[in-house]
């Protein structure tokens, strides 16, 4: 039997979304399970930035460390609508539900809409449609992914992950500041937001070993 070749594109799309689902799980809050998913996704990506990532992540990351900077009055907030100055609250969430709804994503997380682990996962998630349309011969619906998934970054993500980049850059939570430097690198150019102080301490001298569950942010 012959094998028949993959389309490049195709290829290179299902890299970007291993590569998005990476970024994803290195937002959301560690867990045993996380642990072995980042161990599995680092295996199949192969963008050094993640990769190096992966590796800090797997060395520094804890549901303390998690907490002390992306929980409730953290130094660097993990949600989009922290980073609009005008934007009103239930029309931003409805839109980004809105786009989920359009492609039946449906994250099982008890995370807000808008934060950027959901957020990441649906570039991910829109990145594998696109590979499967190519591959099932479905250029429109392709076009129709990556069209939403290009809007989304520039949209969305772009919003949070640059000034979380910015935020984290000193922290010494090596994992979290390599993942918001690839998200806003992956995004698109850096969007016109308010503009916070860059983290100065140590996040990791801040007593973040305490006691913590995994939860909304």
């Amino acid at each position: 039997m012959t094998a028949v070749a993959l389309d490049p594109r195709v290829t290179t799309l299902l890299q970007e979304a291993a590569e998005w689902r990476l970024l994803s799980l290195l937002f959301a809050c560690p867990s045993e399970e996380w642990r072995a998913d980042i161990d599995r996704l680092a295996g199949d990506v192969h963008a050094e930035p993640l990769t190096a990532a992966a590796q800090h992540a797997r060395e520094q990351a804890s549901e303390g460390v998690y907490h002390s900077v992306f929980g409730p009055g953290g130094p660097a907030p993990p949600r989009e609508a922290s980073y609009h100055v005008s934007v009103e609250l239930g029309t931003l969430l409805a839109a980004i539900a809105g786009d989920y709804a359009a492609f039946a994503y449906q994250p099982v997380t008890s995370e807000p809409v808008d934060h950027i682990a959901v957020e990441t996962g649906f570039i991910a998630y829109l990145r594998f449609k696109e590979a499967y349309a190519l591959a099932s011969g479905n250029d429109e619906a392709a076009a129709i992914a990556g069209r939403t998934a290009a809007r989304f970054m520039t949209d969305h993500i772009a919003v949070v992950a640059h000034p979380l980049a910015e935020l984290l850059a000193n922290s010494g939570v090596e994992y979290l500041a390599q993942a918001s430097a690839a998200a806003a690198q992956r995004s698109g150019p850096k969007p016109r937001v308010r503009q916070l102080p860059v983290i100065q301490q140590n996040a990791l001298d801040e007593g973040a070993e305490g006691e913590f569950a995994c939860g909304p942010s």
